[in-house]
């Protein structure tokens, strides 16, 4: 006779101590779990709604300028420090940790054009509309030229103005000039993966790209409308987004400049600047229109806007390194300190609540596409003008788009065709 006998293992069941939490026994058996779909989906609708009801991106407001914030530079070292310009040649060193000015210099007399901080963080270079390019140093840890950026490695920065000039930090007169028969440049950026590549934007709306190690730049796309600065994809060597004049963000391949891999849409008004990610998954863009986007780098939306009622003209944007902020300098006198994640809980996370947080982020992307989950995560509140103007374009691209099928339709097979939306806003490639 075979007598079974229980056999148990304190450990499984009984609490080490009574603030532990009581261990259930589960059986994953799908069987006896009919409705685990459709509690899930209950989950998922309540993560996603919690989701909107903790989405408070706003941090901190940082006051002191007396005149517009022009541009802004990140510290190459530090995420606590960041640098600004305003339009009356003011430049402001600033710790994010305690939201104060740490160090305020009268640079430039007129508009401060361009700062950058360099790769090493013990100095930082100025350009303003008095024609003259300062290096200070950095003692807290913190023609006319328009742009400023310097190489990632080596101690060579670039300017550009009339022309593109690459500068050595220990010489007065560049080692290396570019020219395109362009009267002016408004940007210029280093490539940090192939760091001997540049790009900038010229005001005959092209871009142009450079290599410093050739005696003449590679070659330029023109556009039809022009392009106010641009940023490459910090991950990716050959992809850069430049900001456009026609609301929208063109996303290029330098390899194929025919027309561009995806175009950004969403803004209502001209697109002032521009910065990735450092994960380069992602970018935010600044705009005439009183909003910050976030865009996903392969996405033609955006999925999230920020704005305020007394946020103006948003002038310059930067994503910090540590991929948790993001910093906006506008027309007000203000540089706001955002969050990159709206919903994002800052601070230190128990183990429980993160794994709480992770088991929500799949319930969500797992039902994403049903309806009324979808509606809930898509919807922004929007300020007025701005809903307007978007129905207002909407309209406007609609009766063009009617306009192009009825001539079709009534012209000559093959004579009107059909032009993409990538292919319509390229001009021509000059190599």
């Amino acid at each position: 006779m075979k007598v079974k006998v229980l056999s148990r293992n304190p450990d499984d069941y009984v609490r080490e101590t009574k603030l532990d939490i009581q261990r259930v026994p589960r059986n994953y058996d799908p069987k006896l779990h009919p409705f685990e779909v459709t509690r899930e989906y209950t989950r998922a609708l309540n993560a996603t709604k919690l989701e909107r009801v903790f989405a408070k991106p706003f941090l901190a407001s940082l006051d002191g300028h007396r005149d517009g914030v022009n541009c802004m530079a990140k510290h190459t070292k530090s995420l606590s420090t960041m640098l600004s310009g305003s339009c009356d040649g003011e430049v402001k060193v600033w710790n994010l940790t305690k939201h104060e000015c740490v160090r305020t210099l009268q640079a430039h007399e007129g508009f401060v054009r361009g700062m950058v901080v360099r790769f090493c963080g013990t100095s930082f270079f100025t350009v303003g509309d008095d024609k003259t390019i300062k290096q200070w140093k950095m003692e807290t840890p913190v023609g006319v030229c328009c742009g400023l950026d310097h190489h990632r490695k080596d101690g060579v920065f670039a300017t550009c103005g009339q022309q593109v000039d690459i500068w050595d930090e220990q010489r007065s007169s560049p080692i290396r000039s570019f020219t395109w028969g362009v009267d002016s440049f408004s940007a210029v950026r280093f490539n940090p993966v192939e760091t001997e590549l540049l790009g900038s934007c010229a005001s005959d709306r092209s871009i142009v790209l450079y290599d410093m190690r050739e005696a003449t730049p590679l070659k330029k796309v023109i556009m039809t409308m022009r392009s106010n600065t641009l940023c490459w994809n910090p991950m990716e060597a050959y992809y850069f987004t430049c900001a456009n004049e026609d609301y929208n963000l063109y996303t290029y391949d330098m390899r194929y400049l025919d027309k561009p891999v995806k175009v950004h849409m969403d803004h209502v008004s001209a697109v002032l600047d521009v910065d990735f990610s450092p994960t380069g998954k992602e970018f935010v863009s600044a705009s005439f229109d009183k909003t910050i986007r976030i865009f996903p780098k392969d996405g033609g939306h955006s999925r999230e806007v920020y704005h305020t009622k007394r946020m103006q003209h948003v002038i310059c944007v930067k994503w910090s390194p540590d991929n948790k902020y993001i910093l906006s300098g506008s027309d007000e006198m203000n540089i706001r300190l955002w969050k990159a994640n709206a919903a994002e809980k800052l601070g230190v996370l128990a183990p429980r609540e993160r794994e709480a947080a992770n088991y929500s982020q799949k319930l969500k992307e797992k039902f994403r596409h049903h309806p009324q989950i979808r509606r809930i995560a898509h919807h922004r509140h929007l300020p007025k003008s701005i809903h307007h103007q978007t129905k207002e374009l909407r309209i406007m691209k609609e009766a063009r788009r009617r306009k192009e099928r009825n001539v079709r339709k009534h012209s000559k097979p093959g004579t009107v065709p059909v032009v993409s939306e990538k292919e319509k806003h390229v001009i021509t490639v000059v190599q």
